[in-house]
């Protein structure tokens, strides 16, 4: 009897044994961080294995993350080239020069004008004959056939095909002007095939995304059932489901982690691969383009996608899988 009651006084001597706050505090980062570098050990004894995982991981985002860099300088070249939307007024021939200026002074003041730029005929017409190649024939001509010129850069918030034409018609309005041009029907070709590569790409980069947490599940559900028994044991001595699929969900952050790494070198290849084209190309249209790559604010987000993926597709595994296994 007296040996019965010791050990009641002991077990509610144990029961009334408290864990402070900061102290429970302490040892959950403290478990998950033995946790994390134990799921690296773990990664660390299968490297073959873990790194091809990991490399499909990187190289899958490897297609999205440059796709994303085309689109970028896609939309920064159709930018360009929408910024320079402008509208040419031929002006009438018998104009003084009195008359010219004060319309090219009335046109300025408009609210929906950015800037003006004046070409005279003799301007003009020299400039067709250096580049035209018709220099001998147009030395025959007895007078200059071609009009003065303004041309008009709307501000940037009438630089949309709709304003822009808005202005075109109020400008052809005066008595100055004998026609005016402003040709956005190409623009508007561009924009809409930019549009498609942007929703074709973005429809490509989704898919890899889903295969990457389909792969990523796989992988982590085998090692699962790779280590079922050990899973019966903890939980036969009272392990929650929280505590054992925690290493199974760091080792899907590590592969994140890694496989960010490994997309970031693999992009920046890439595009160092593709850019000497680029150069050779643009260099055909006189044009100073460069590919730009990821910048720093690009990587961190492809590294917040790779990690975000390789926790979504372990913590989808080990919640359906760790969940099932039950000790008999």
């Amino acid at each position: 009897m007296g040996f019965l009651k010791r050990g009641q006084d002991t077990r509610q001597g144990a029961r009334s044994v408290q864990i402070s706050r900061w102290r429970r505090f302490v040892m959950f980062w403290a478990n998950n961080a033995q946790q994390a570098i134990g799921s690296l050990g773990e990664l660390a004894r299968t490297p073959w294995a873990s790194l091809m995982t990991i490399a499909v991981l990187g190289l899958s985002l490897t297609l999205p993350s440059t796709l994303y860099v085309v689109v970028k300088n896609s939309q920064a070249v159709s930018a360009e080239w929408d910024t320079a939307a402008e509208i040419s007024l031929f002006l009438r021939k018998d104009l003084q020069t009195q008359e010219l200026q004060g319309f090219r002074e009335r046109v300025r003041l408009l609210e929906q004008v950015e800037s003006i730029t004046f070409v005279d005929r003799d301007s003009a017409l020299r400039e067709f004959r250096e580049s035209s190649g018709f220099g001998s024939a147009i030395d025959y001509l007895q007078t200059n056939p071609l009009p003065d010129v303004l041309i008009v850069v709307p501000v940037p918030e009438h630089r949309s095909a709709d304003r822009a034409r808005q202005l075109l018609e109020q400008l052809e309005k005066e008595r100055e002007v004998t026609s005016a041009t402003l040709d956005l029907q190409w623009l508007e070709r561009l924009q809409a095939l930019v549009r498609v590569i942007e929703n074709s790409f973005a429809g490509l980069g989704l898919l890899l995304c889903i295969a990457v947490v389909l792969i990523v599940g796989n992988t982590i559900r085998l090692a699962i059932l790779n280590r079922r028994d050990e899973i019966m044991i903890m939980k036969l001595v009272g392990a929650t489901d929280g505590y054992i699929q925690r290493p199974f969900l760091y080792t899907g952050f590590w592969y994140g982690v890694i496989g960010g790494v490994i997309a970031w070198i693999a992009t920046t290849l890439l595009i160092w691969w593709i850019s000497a084209s680029v150069v050779r190309l643009t260099a055909l249209y006189d044009s100073k383009f460069r590919l730009q790559g990821l910048d720093f604010n690009d990587m961190m987000v492809v590294w917040g996608i790779a990690i975000g993926l390789g926790l979504l597709g372990s913590w989808i595994a080990v919640r359906r899988h760790v969940a099932a296994i039950e000790p008999r």
